[in-house]
C-alpha cells in the first residue's frame, strides 16, 4: 500500500514551524512576505498562503490587517493591570525572586548561544553590545535589554525564548531598577560594564561555560547591589518602562 504524501502547504508549514522551533523567527517577529517566502522557498504565493493559513489556525501564526504575518506569543505576557505586575511593584522581594530566575534562564540562554549563534546572530549581538557601550548610562534600559535579548534569540531554544518572552515586561522593569539606581555609582557601573564585556566576548568566541558563569554572576551583582541600596537606604527606585 502506497503512502499519501501531505500536500505542498503542508510540508511548507512545518518547514516555516521548524524556523520557529529553532529560535530562526522569534515571537512577534514578522515573518518574509508571501513573494519573499514563494522565492526562497521555490513554490507559489498560494502555497505559501495555505501553510500560513494553516499556523494561523494553529494559533502558531497571527495575521495583523495591513502588517502581514507574525509568529505568534505562545506564551502570553502578563498586562500592565496582572496580579504579577501588581506584586512586582506591591512587594519587594517579588523583583529579587525575578532575578533569581534571570540567572538561571538567562545564564542557559549564554550558554547555548555561545555555542549555537550562527553568523547573522553574531552581528546582532555585536550590534547590540555597540550600541550599549555608547549610550547614556542612565537612559540605556532598552538597548542593555536587547542585548540580553539578542543572547536569548541566538540560543535557538524555541521554549526559552518564549519563556523569556512571555516576562518581557517584567525584565523591562527589573533592568530599568538596575540602570536608574545602579549606573550613577561609579564602583557599581563599572562591575555591570565589566560583566557585559565578559558575556559578549564568552559568546562571541564560543566559550559556553564562561558565558554561563558571567552571565549568572551579572544577574546575581545586579541583585544583591539592589539589596544592599535598599538595606541601607530603606527604598529602591523602580520606575516603569515606557515601551517602543
Amino acid at each position: 500500500m502506497t503512502t499519501k504524501s501531505p500536500p505542498i502547504s503542508q510540508s511548507i508549514a512545518h518547514h516555516l514551524e521548524q524556523l520557529i522551533l529553532d529560535g530562526s523567527l522569534a515571537p512577534d517577529q514578522k515573518f518574509p512576505s508571501e513573494r519573499q517566502l514563494s522565492t526562497k522557498l521555490g513554490v507559489s504565493r498560494s502555497i505559501i498562503r495555505e501553510a500560513l493559513h494553516e499556523l494561523q489556525g494553529r494559533g502558531v501564526v497571527e495575521t495583523r490587517h495591513g502588517q502581514g504575518s507574525f509568529v505568534a506569543k505562545i506564551i502570553s505576557t502578563p498586562e500592565d493591570n496582572s496580579p504579577l505586575l501588581q506584586l512586582f511593584f506591591g512587594h519587594s522581594r517579588t523583583l529579587y525572586d525575578l532575578f533569581e530566575v534571570r540567572a538561571q534562564l538567562e545564564g542557559q540562554a549564554a550558554n547555548l548561544a555561545a555555542q549555537r549563534a550562527n553568523e547573522k546572530d553574531q552581528y546582532v549581538i555585536t550590534k547590540a553590545f555597540n550600541a550599549m557601550e555608547v549610550a547614556n548610562p542612565l537612559t540605556n534600559a532598552s538597548l542593555d535589554h536587547a542585548f540580553h535579548q539578542a543572547i536569548v534569540e541566538a540560543s535557538h531554544n524555541p521554549v526559552l525564548v518564549h519563556t523569556l518572552s512571555s516576562l518581557k515586561k517584567l525584565i523591562l522593569h527589573s533592568v530599568q531598577a538596575s540602570v536608574v539606581n545602579l549606573s550613577h555609582r561609579e564602583i557599581f557601573k563599572q562591575q555591570i560594564d565589566k560583566h557585559h564585556r565578559q558575556i559578549y566576548h564568552a559568546v562571541i568566541s564560543r566559550q559556553s561555560e564562561w558565558a554561563q558563569k558571567a552571565a549568572i554572576a551579572h544577574v546575581q551583582h545586579v541583585s544583591e547591589s539592589l539589596r544592599q541600596i535598599e538595606k541601607d537606604e530603606q527604598s529602591i527606585i523602580r520606575a516603569a518602562i515606557e515601551e517602543d
